[in-house]
Formats: structure tokens, C-alpha cells, sequence
């Protein structure tokens, strides 16, 4: 990315001067995406809002945009997941200190830097569904159905095979 932004920061001194950043950032460029998206191609806009916390630490409040194109999982056809997710985020400098308030997460700097593609592609990843599906089950895509008959009621009398144990229950010894 020759040519743009900054991608690592100081956020100790974005912190402090209260800083806000816009990027966008192609989904190309998120490599631990590569298995999740049907299609490379797209970008996730993000906002950060550098500020501190109550007890005077660096941190950002991260708010993303994407719409990645994922698998179904019901008709395994891609499908574009309009994406809207945001989180705060506090800076700790090594893994002893990163014990945030119970609505930060925790984000260790590397030499008090950070990378603000990181930070997103954490976001966006935190924000996927484990298992995505179409929002309309029943136009989703090429949904298997199954074949007649299968599923539905049976005909004929219900049998139960335990009805009988009620009966043996209710004798006296």
C-alpha cells in the first residue's frame, strides 16, 4: 500500500490528541479472511476514534462497514452479508497489562504501535457469523428439499411403542 496512509500508528499519541481516522481497506488485503469469502473482491470502511479511558490508557473505538461474499451454509451459494459492527478497544503494552474494563477488549501494541489494518480485519472477523446463511430460508438459493414423501406425516394410525410402560407403572406390587 505504497503511497497511502500510515497503516501502523501510535495510538498512545492518537489517544491523546483525541485523533479520528477513516480507512478502507480491500478484502484482498485480509489474509485471514481468505477462507471465509466466496469472492475477494470488496472493502470494509472503517472509523477509528482514538481517545482514553477512565483510567487514563490509550484506546479506540472501531466501527466497521463490508458486505463480504460468503458460502450459505444451507444452499452452499455465495451470498453478500451486509456487515455494521463496532467495539472498544484498549491498549496494553504486553499481554500482563491487558486486563481492560469489562466493555474494552484488550489489544496488545507492538513497540507502542498498531496496525490499523489489523484492528479492522479483527473486527470484521469477530463480526462473521460461524455459520452464514441466507436471510430467507425459503428463497435460499438452490436449497436442497427433499423428495416426496420424506418428512412428512405418516398415514395410518400413530404407533407408540412405550404407550404400554404407562399402564405397567401404574399396577400395584
Amino acid at each position: 500500500m505504497s503511497g497511502g496512509p500510515a497503516d501502523l500508528v501510535d495510538c498512545v499519541r492518537l489517544g491523546r490528541d483525541g485523533a479520528t481516522l477513516e480507512r478502507v481497506f480491500a478484502l484482498s488485503d485480509l489474509p485471514r479472511l481468505a477462507d471465509v469469502l466466496t469472492d475477494p473482491d470488496g472493502e470494509v470502511s472503517v472509523s477509528y476514534a482514538f481517545g482514553r479511558t477512565e483510567d487514563a490508557k490509550a484506546g479506540v473505538r472501531i466501527a466497521i462497514r463490508a458486505t463480504p461474499m460468503l458460502q450459505c451454509q444451507r444452499c452452499l451459494q455465495p451470498f453478500g452479508l451486509a456487515v455494521a459492527a463496532h467495539s472498544e478497544i484498549e491498549f496494553a503494552s504486553d499481554e500482563s497489562a491487558a486486563v481492560g474494563a469489562a466493555e474494552r477488549e484488550p489489544y496488545v501494541m507492538r513497540d507502542g504501535t498498531v496496525s490499523l489494518r489489523d484492528l479492522a480485519e479483527e473486527e470484521l472477523i469477530l463480526a462473521l457469523p460461524v455459520a452464514p446463511a441466507c436471510d430467507t430460508p425459503e428463497t435460499c438459493g438452490r436449497a436442497p428439499s427433499l423428495p416426496d414423501g420424506i418428512g412428512a406425516a405418516p398415514a395410518g394410525p400413530t404407533l407408540r411403542p412405550f404407550s404400554g410402560l404407562q399402564d405397567l407403572l401404574k399396577k400395584p406390587r
